[in-house]
């Protein structure tokens, strides 16, 4: 069996890491060619260019590399086809791998596989539709997404979120951590205000301020930062100014294991987090964190959401578990006052959150077959069905 697969940013990576994990475990005989990182290569990619030529996010990053990128998708393209796979997996980064399934079905009837479903519910619906043309089947991380992409004529398989396989912190990880970042045994108040310059920019000061309120009363609190690698600068520079002395958790200050331990031991010892929208809320209610989440955007961006965006919570610890148990502080609520209220509601009755985020675990597939696995029979059975009915 012949797989070409691709994955253009760490996460993908993981991603795929995971599922060719399992593809070698059904299908001992299965050999690839794509492109992926360090995860990938560890199951027997040869990456036919760095990975990282892939990961670049925001305008200014990315307009002076449109030439080289596009150019990456005609050979990637090109190679996809030459090597004739029984199937292409692109994994998430939508922007390089959708151009390149587009051009592979072109040229031929390779069977495509998308991994990790465009947030079509939310906003952009005729996405689904234009990503039809070129996908035959989609593997999504979340159980709600099937018929979305059913509906616009994609097979589609809910393989369960990596974040449940995720290695919870021991005591002694929380004990090390608190030792190396000289927490002692204060209560820890969680801060995240995003992994893009953009939102930490945006974020920081209202969350700043918001600290300002919330911790006179609270002065035994410790405030640490976890810094995606990518905009720690800028969070230490953004940081200087709030109130309680915060611990910024740089991961280039340590090891990628100790970073990695540093990181989930926060998460699990904190009693109370406040974050910006995203896949963050699905990591605090993995460690049992109660937390406010809080977002904004520019005023153009705010005006267009009213016309673009289709969910009443930006959650997804709210969406999965089908309740409002998180409290949001999205656009124009996402003011200081808001925030410290709500952070003071959940302080004082942090176990409300903890029967919505045990069932958001449960419906990602926690204690079910790991991800990856699911996601290699899915491809699997679902190449073995179409073959049985041609």
């Amino acid at each position: 069996m012949r797989v070409f697969v691709i994955a253009g940013e760490a996460s993908g990576d993981r991603l795929g890491g995971a599922l060719m994990a399992g593809l070698r475990q059904l299908r001992p005989d299965v050999r690839f060619d794509g492109i992926g990182g360090a995860m990938m290569q560890a199951q027997g990619l040869v990456s036919r260019f760095p990975m990282e030529e892939l990961s670049v996010m925001g305008i200014a990053e990315v307009l002076p590399r449109v030439p080289r990128l596009l150019r990456r998708v005609r050979e990637t393209a090109r190679a996809v086809v030459d090597f004739a796979p029984d199937v292409l997996i692109t994994i998430d980064s939508p922007d390089f791998c959708l151009r390149v399934a587009r051009r592979v079905k072109a040229r031929s009837n390779i069977r495509t596989v998308h991994y990790v479903a465009p947030s079509v519910w939310a906003w952009r619906p005729g996405r689904a539709e234009r990503m039809a043309r070129h996908v035959d089947h989609v593997l999504a991380l979340l159980p709600f997404e099937p018929p979305f992409m059913e509906a616009a004529g994609m097979e589609c398989d809910f393989v369960g979120h990596p974040v449940v396989t995720e290695p919870r912190a021991s005591a002694a990880e929380m004990q090390a951590m608190r030792a190396a970042l000289g927490l002692g045994d204060a209560p820890i108040l969680l801060v995240l205000p995003g992994s893009r310059r953009g939102e930490v920019t945006r974020l920081a000061p209202v969350f700043g301020d918001s600290l300002a309120r919330f911790l006179p009363a609270h002065p035994q609190m410790k405030v640490v930062v976890p810094a995606a690698p990518a905009v720690a600068g800028l969070v230490r520079e953004a940081v200087a100014c709030w109130p309680g002395d915060p611990v910024v958790l740089d991961p280039a200050e340590f090891d990628p294991d100790t970073a990695a331990a540093h990181k989930r031991a926060a998460f699990r010892a904190a009693s109370l987090a406040l974050a910006a929208s995203g896949t963050v809320s699905l990591e605090l209610a993995a460690a049992g964190t109660p937390m406010v989440i809080a977002y904004d955007v520019n005023r153009f961006s705010r005006f267009l959401a009213r016309f673009l965006v289709h969910v009443e919570t930006f959650t997804l610890v709210n969406l999965v578990s089908e309740t409002r148990a998180v409290p949001e502080c999205i656009g124009p609520d996402c003011e200081p006052v808001h925030i410290t209220v709500r952070l003071e509601e959940v302080l004082a009755a942090p176990g409300e959150q903890a029967q919505a985020m045990e069932l958001t675990l449960r419906r990602l597939g926690a204690g079910g077959e790991p991800p990856g696995l699911r996601a290699a029979r899915a491809v699997l059975e679902r190449m073995e069905r179409r073959a049985g009915t041609n």
